[in-house]
């Protein structure tokens, strides 16, 4: 069979030529020889109708024959040397051959289609002229019907056409055949690539999900923690002031850092709990970080009607006026439902901003402003400069620096407006800006 370009490509043009496979270069080897064989025999009987020496008759079938070796290559040429010797009544099998390998090739269907018809139109005339000849050897006697007029060509049509039509035919649909398989091939590495493709972005996914999960888990972590550990150093700091010369504040301020000790291990044992929940008993395996950021996530927003909102804002200003700081509370337009998501990033807004005052400016006055607006809702929490003469000004709280990223993190997570940065007056702002859905109330 013949082989399209890529084939030839894919099989290995430098080590077969243009053969892709090696039985591919014995089948187009012995059909050559054949070939030559059956030319060479014919040219005995070329070389006396021409009146040529035998052996430049036979030499000359056995280069004619010999050029169904490149019938792989160049089909075209095949072909057309088999019209050529046609006169000559040699390369029949040269022909049968030629015209499958040219239906079966890459060539134009509009050149295949020329070929054949010139091939065919060859081999009709020379069978019309040899069975004329073989009529008109036949016994002399009287006969019915004169066989030159429609006997001859009508025969001579029937076998051109049984000689030629077939490999056409079959080249055809071979031709076809491969390029279906071709084609088929093609798709399949196609989807293959797409596949890989798009493990490849799942994978990218899924690491860009757990890295998310990651920032979420510790966002969630440093809400819960960093205020009231936050408000436990400052109360602690300030016991130790006062242990000897007021007994009775070093006992509340004991008893509020306890209070606050216990509400951060409750919020953590709630959130760890989720967490456990979220692993397989009975598994060892490890369970994917994605369903473990969703149960932080879970952990940290197990219930929306106990989960901080904008009404706990009072309390929370309350604890920092507990550690001394001078915290006042302005609420400007009418309160009224958000949706649960909303309220609690407001809510851990305000506590970061207060929780950055207890670490960065001691003793400074703080200023916490809450907008309700017709589309969001405002929050703006300003600290002015820390006085010198703090009395616990050598208070040292540990900050990672992730508060401010966090604080923005949630706010753009809701497509808000966060913005932070020092005042004129050496103090600092934070200040957000979310928008809202409002919740009907309940009937």
């Amino acid at each position: 069979m013949t082989t399209t370009g890529a084939d030839r490509d894919a099989g290995g043009v430098g080590s077969w030529w243009w053969w892709g496979r090696g039985r591919s270069v014995v089948l187009d080897v012995g059909l050559a020889v054949v070939s030559a064989l059956e030319c060479g025999i014919e040219g005995v009987g070329f070389a006396g109708k021409a009146g040529l020496p035998v052996p430049v008759g036979v030499v000359f079938g056995l280069i004619v024959g010999s050029v169904l070796l490149v019938r792989r290559r160049w089909p075209i040429a095949v072909v057309l040397v088999s019209i050529a010797v046609a006169p000559a009544e040699m390369g029949f099998l040269m022909g049968i051959v030629g015209l499958y390998s040219l239906a079966a090739s890459e060539v134009p269907r509009r050149i295949t289609a020329v070929l054949a018809g010139m091939s065919t139109l060859a081999v009709f005339v020379v069978t019309v002229v040899r069975l004329r000849q073989d009529v008109a050897q036949v016994d002399d006697g009287p006969q019915d019907f004169d066989p030159s007029g429609w006997y001859v060509p009508s025969v001579s049509l029937f076998m051109t056409l049984g000689l030629n039509a077939p490999p056409v035919l079959f080249g055809l649909y071979i031709g076809a055949r491969r390029r279906l398989m071709e084609s088929l091939r093609e798709r399949a590495d196609s989807l293959e690539q797409e596949l890989s493709l798009l493990a490849d972005r799942a994978e990218q996914r899924a690491q860009w999900a757990r890295q998310e999960e990651r920032t979420r888990i510790a966002r969630e972590m440093h809400d819960v923690v960093a205020h009231r550990v936050s408000l436990m150093v400052v109360h602690a700091a300030a016991l130790q002031a006062v242990a000897l010369k007021d007994p009775q504040k070093a006992v509340r301020n004991a008893a509020l850092v306890g209070d606050m000790g216990r509400q951060a291990l409750t919020e953590l044992r709630e959130m760890l709990g989720v967490l456990r929940e979220g692993t397989a008993p009975a598994a060892p395996a490890a369970v994917p970080l994605a369903a473990v950021g969703r149960a932080a996530a879970a952990a940290a927003e197990a219930a929306a009607d106990d989960g901080p909102c904008l009404d706990a804002l009072e309390a929370l200003c309350e604890q920092s006026r507990l550690a001394g700081a001078a915290v006042e509370l302005m609420v400007i337009g009418e309160a009224r439902p958000y949706a649960s998501e909303v309220e609690r990033t407001a809510y851990r807004v305000v506590q970061e901003a207060l929780t950055n005052v207890h670490k960065h400016a001691v003793g400074a006055a703080v200023v916490v402003r809450l907008a309700h607006r017709g589309a969001e809702v405002a929050m703006q929490v300003e600290n002015g400069p820390c006085p010198s003469d703090a009395s616990d000004a050598d208070v040292r709280l540990p900050s990672g620096g992730n508060g401010l990223v966090g604080m923005r993190e949630r706010v753009l997570r809701l497509g808000g407006v966060f913005v932070s940065g020092p005042t004129d007056a050496g103090g600092f702002r934070v200040s957000a800006v979310l928008p809202v859905a409002v919740e009907e109330p309940a009937a």
